[in-house]
């Protein structure tokens, strides 16, 4: 499949010493510390594990089901584990998911393109995740971006083409590794859109991996 683009206008434990044959009683012990208790949240969350940070995303399971789902699967193989954020635009957004650490001009490759949800309600807000694609309103696959910028122009009632940018997640925990992403420095590229600029950053930004979490109570999410 060809690169996915935005087609628009212009993310020691210390040990106690050694038992002295007359030192003093040796020191109790204190027990582990108990593991933080899951919140009782039925909703889905899934944390990308970054070289800058960690990101969580809440996915809008009932409002974009299809690349909700398309986005798990590829999780679930592993697709996303030494990909890279090859895409990031100031003020715009970042766009990852897609191309290798270890061959950043070759695309991974992917299955089918999926039905774009883009008319689901959900607006491009910033902090919002949205499935990237091609000219093809229904060719997102495995590439995704986050919004860091109100872009109600990626809306389907205000897209250029029509058809929009489907949202099917907020980013809830991270928000600082978003915008630290988001400010790196950048340079000419030849995976990104035509009038982009440069916006491939110079030290790659890695996805080591995304995986499925339950958020915990001591970890609480971003609402």
């Amino acid at each position: 499949m060809g690169r996915q683009f935005f087609w628009i206008l212009a993310i020691s434990a210390c040990l106690f010493g050694c038992d002295h044959i007359f030192a003093q009683e040796s020191p109790v012990a204190s027990a582990p510390a108990a593991a933080p208790a899951p919140i009782n949240d039925p909703r889905t969350f899934v944390e990308i594990v970054t070289n800058q940070g960690n990101i969580v995303l809440l996915l809008e399971t009932e409002k974009a089901p299809i690349s909700v789902k398309n986005f798990l699967d590829y999780v679930e193989k592993g697709h996303y584990e030494g990909t890279i954020f090859h895409r990031v635009i100031k003020d715009f957004m970042i766009q990852g998911g897609g191309f290798d650490v270890k061959s950043p001009g070759r695309e991974k490759r992917t299955g089918a393109g999926i039905k774009n949800e883009a008319g689901n309600g959900l607006s491009n807000q910033r902090y919002t995740v949205a499935m990237a694609r091609t000219g093809d309103p229904n060719s997102a696959t495995a590439q995704f971006f986050i919004n860091t910028s109100n872009n109600n122009f990626l809306d389907r009632k205000n897209s250029p083409d029509g058809f929009g940018y489907a949202v099917f997640g907020k980013v809830v925990k991270g928000i600082e590794v978003v915008d630290r992403i988001a400010s790196v420095p950048v340079k000419p590229s030849a995976n990104g859109a035509p009038g982009d600029g440069p916006s491939e950053p110079v030290t790659p930004v890695v996805i080591q991996k995304i995986q499925i979490v339950v958020p915990v109570a001591s970890v609480p999410v971003q609402q």
